[in-house]
């Protein structure tokens, strides 16, 4: 890593192999950060190889995860930038929040404790998991109807299925129970330190068509934050859903990310 460049950490969510950042780790280089993006514990190097092993992430819950990227950005010579998108972003929160990183974005973030808005269509996405108990201790696939829904909605067809052959693998079940009934946990996965003033800026990205996390969603987290003086901001793109960060419009989102993050993380 150069010693005067900044390190990036990037964290998927569910259902998507660490390799979607790639277009996101050649665009921050070649403006002088040092991207990383680490798999979930678990993940297998390549698609194809954890598609085929996916008892090998079952059972993983936010703070396994969040404890694995905790120690990547333990052994980095200096405090990273943190992106990460649906539970990535909720992982980006927390890492934030426990004074890992000098600055967060949170893209489409999977729900925090105390987020109370619970929209109809958010409900039917996360229905493949949380439809059936027992895929809590499990790893769970999506079919390429339901990728279309929970992700692939403001897309053609022809595109959300592309990404879903591309991109999809088994994720564990645990997370999104763990989120789903975070208020009715008193020491939830899901709890952030939202009023922290000594930590670094957060970005909030929200899709406004999201069906995973839709935007009311991310407003509401947003606005958990406002005990907190630290910088705290929300970017929303109209007519964008889940897929916002790996989709052919990605490069808008991501401008205006690398934008902030050059204007809140120091290059020196």
């Amino acid at each position: 890593m150069s010693a005067s460049f900044v390190p990036v950490v990037f964290i998927h969510g569910l259902w998507l192999h660490a390799s979607s950042w790639q277009p996101w780790q050649d665009l921050f280089s070649e403006h002088d950060f040092d991207p990383v993006a680490p798999g979930w514990p678990g993940e297998a190097a390549t698609v194809a190889e954890a598609r085929t092993r996916p008892e090998a992430v079952a059972g993983f819950g936010i703070d396994d995860v969040t404890a694995h990227y905790a120690e990547v950005v333990r052994g980095l010579d200096r405090p990273p930038l943190l992106i990460g998108h649906s539970f990535g972003g909720l992982i980006a929160q927390k890492l934030l929040g426990q004074g890992l990183g000098r600055a967060a974005v949170a893209i489409d973030p999977a729900q925090i404790k105390g987020v109370k808005a619970l929209p109809f269509a958010q409900l039917k996405a996360g229905f493949p998991v949380l439809g059936n108990p027992a895929n809590r201790s499990r790893a769970v696939s999506l079919t390429a109807e339901q990728f279309r829904y929970g992700f692939g909605n403001a897309l053609p067809q022809a595109e959300s299925d592309e990404l879903f052959d591309r991109y999809t693998i088994p994720s564990p079940g645990r997370p999104l129970f763990e989120a789903a009934f975070a208020n009715f946990a008193r020491n939830s996965a899901a709890k952030v330190a939202t009023d922290r003033s000594d930590r670094g800026p957060l970005l909030f990205v929200s899709g406004q068509a999201d069906h995973t996390v839709p935007d009311v969603v991310t407003r509401s987290a947003h606005r958990l934050y406002r005990g907190s003086s630290a910088v705290t901001e929300l970017k929303q793109f109209p007519d964008r859903g889940h897929s916002l960060a790996i989709d052919q419009g990605w490069r808008d989102v991501a401008d205006h990310v690398l934008d902030w993050s050059k204007r809140h993380t120091l290059q020196a």
